[in-house]
Formats: structure tokens, C-alpha cells, sequence
């Protein structure tokens, strides 16, 4: 159990990691789910097109919106997005960028099915097996003597084997097809590794400030939450404990006395006090309704305050250090004020 636990905080605290190997293993997951799929093409003209788009379409969308959900920063930047002003601007650029790296995470999956689809060629041999010219792969006369109607019906069964005789025809048609497929597929995977290359090429060019302030302050969005959560953890549970703690001394005021030795009330007392300090001077159900309702309807400016007392410290001690800076370089040390103590004896 230690080692998960490990585990499972390391992963927390890398979390750009975490969704990356969440990613890679939707990838997998997509190409798995392929190869373990069986197409059945309908072999019917009112239905291969439909199945087909279908088969190539609908799972990458399953996927994508799968990604959105596993991603932690989309409730993130739904807060971020709905949240009241308040004390804090909005900055419309922070979002963007939140969006754009969460759609980036998303689309792996999706381009993978999709590849591995056109790769296959079997949706493709499917949906457009009845637009075929088949005089282009011999001579076949027989097909000139059928109806429209029958002809579309004859090419619809051709990705079914079992349903078609004319097996040359059939092989000669799949080659055909499935070539033309893995060409799409190729050019599929060309175009989104050159799409990818332009944004890792082209970002360098813009200016580099705007993006770094960006992705620091979507870091800090998300570090925000996730210290105000355990913030909150730990104010509940030092709550809980001292409000157990009072229900028990207001049940038996003895039972400290009886059941515990001085060394043990000394450490109670100890812990006592550090849960009165988690507790922030927040002692009441009314009092952490509002706080929590504050932090959601106006949170605090981004513009930290620096302590009085450390400002005159180091004042002062700036002060000390020039002044023996100072006294050392003239030549001689400074005058240090010298105080007399009289002491009285008396003998009784």
C-alpha cells in the first residue's frame, strides 16, 4: 500500500507526466480496441456508407470527449472561466492556452484510431465499394445486362466474401480500394506530424514573454487549487478533531484524569494547540460558509503585502551593516555606547 501511495503522490505532483501517460495509453487503448473489433460490413447499399462513416467518426469523437473527462484542468478552467471577477481580472489568453493544451492531449487518441481505420481499409472497402467502375478491372459482361438497382446491389456484397461470387473481381477491388485507403492514411499522418512540427516551429517566433506568462500563470491556477483543497483537508480534519475532542469533555470531564498520565496530557495539550492552529481562528459553521463563499465570489488580488516588521528588521539591520561598513572604512571603529552598572552588596 505504501508503494501505490507513493506512487499515486508522485503522480499528483507531476501531473503534466500523469496526463501524458494517460494519453499514450489511450492511444494504445484506441489501437487495441481495433484490432480486437470485428467489422462486419452490412453488405447493403442503404447502410455500408452510414456504418462506415459511422465506424470512422463516431469512436475518435468517443475518445476525444473521453480525454476532456480524464483531464483534471477542465474543471480548472470551467472555474476558471465561470467564476465571478471580484478582486481578479480574467486574462482571456490564460484560458486559451489552458484549452489549447488540454485539446492537444485529447486529439492523440482520435488521430490514432483514425490512422489505424484508414490503415485497415476495411471501412473504406466498405463504404465506397459501390461506386466502382468495374469494367476498369476486366472484362465482365455479365454486368452490363443487370439494372442499376442490381448492380449497386452486386458491388454492395463485395467486402462481404461470402456473399460474392465472382472472387477475382472481389480481390482485384479490395486491392484497389485498400490502396486507395492507405494512401488517405499516410497523407492523414503527414498532415498532423506537419501540423505539429508548425507549432513547435512556429511558437519561437512570437514573442516568448506573452507565452511564458501565460503557461506561469495556468501553473499557478492550478497550484492555487490544488493548496487551497488541502488547505481546506486539513482545516476539516483539525475541526473534527477538536469538536470530538470538546464532546468528550463535556460528556465526562474525568475521563482525561483517569486514563491518561501527566507525560500523555502534555502531549495532548501539545496537539491541542497545533489543531487550534490549524484551525486559523475559524471556529464556526457560519464563519467557514463565508470564507468559502468569499474565495468563490471574490478572490483575493494577486498583489502580495510585505510585513511591517520584516520592512523595519531589515531596516535596521541594513542600517547596523552600513554603519560598521562605514566606520571600518575611515579608519577607525565605531563609537559603541558604553553603559555603567552599579552593584549594591549587603550582608543580613
Amino acid at each position: 500500500m505504501d508503494k501505490f501511495r507513493m506512487m499515486f503522490q508522485f503522480l499528483q505532483s507531476n501531473q503534466e507526466s500523469f496526463m501524458n501517460g494517460i494519453c499514450g495509453i489511450m492511444a494504445l487503448a484506441s489501437a487495441q480496441m481495433y484490432s480486437a473489433f470485428e467489422f462486419s460490413c452490412p453488405c447493403m447499399p442503404e447502410y455500408n456508407y452510414s456504418y462506415s462513416i459511422g465506424l470512422l467518426f463516431v469512436p475518435p469523437i468517443w475518445f476525444f470527449l473521453l480525454g476532456f473527462v480524464l483531464n483534471n484542468n477542465v474543471s480548472v478552467l470551467a472555474e476558471e472561466w465561470r467564476r465571478p471577477i471580484g478582486s481578479r481580472t480574467k486574462d482571456p489568453t490564460i484560458l486559451r492556452y489552458m484549452f489549447c493544451s488540454i485539446t492537444q492531449r485529447s486529439l492523440i487518441a482520435p488521430a490514432v484510431w483514425v490512422s489505424v481505420t484508414l490503415m485497415d481499409g476495411k471501412s473504406f472497402l466498405c463504404a465506397f465499394s459501390i461506386n466502382l467502375d468495374i469494367e476498369k478491372f476486366g472484362n465482365y459482361s455479365f454486368v452490363r445486362e443487370m439494372s442499376e438497382t442490381e448492380k449497386i446491389k452486386l458491388l454492395a456484397r463485395i467486402p462481404c466474401k461470402d456473399l460474392f461470387e465472382h472472387q477475382e473481381l472481389r480481390v482485384a477491388a479490395t486491392r484497389y480500394i485498400k490502396c486507395i485507403s492507405q494512401a488517405c492514411g499516410w497523407m492523414f499522418l503527414l498532415m498532423m506530424t506537419f501540423t505539429a512540427f508548425l507549432i513547435r516551429a512556429i511558437r519561437p517566433c512570437f514573442t516568448q514573454a506573452a507565452f511564458l506568462k501565460t503557461k506561469y500563470w495556468s501553473h499557478y491556477i492550478d497550484i492555487e487549487r490544488k493548496m487551497f483543497d488541502e488547505t481546506c483537508k486539513e482545516h476539516a480534519k483539525s475541526f473534527a478533531k477538536v469538536c470530538i475532542h470538546q464532546y468528550f469533555e463535556n460528556v465526562s470531564g474525568e475521563m482525561q484524569s483517569l486514563h491518561h498520565h501527566h507525560v500523555s496530557k502534555d502531549n495532548s495539550e501539545e496537539d491541542d494547540r497545533s489543531d487550534e492552529d490549524k484551525l486559523l481562528g475559524i471556529r464556526a459553521q457560519n464563519d467557514m460558509n463565508k470564507v468559502l463563499w468569499n474565495w468563490h465570489t471574490c478572490k483575493p488580488a494577486l498583489a502580495l503585502r510585505k510585513n511591517q516588521t520584516d520592512d523595519e528588521n531589515n531596516e535596521k539591520l541594513n542600517g547596523k551593516m552600513n554603519g560598521t561598513i562605514n566606520g571600518f572604512a575611515n579608519g577607525h571603529a565605531r563609537d559603541v555606547e558604553k553603559k555603567e552598572w552599579a552593584v549594591y552588596y549587603s550582608k543580613v
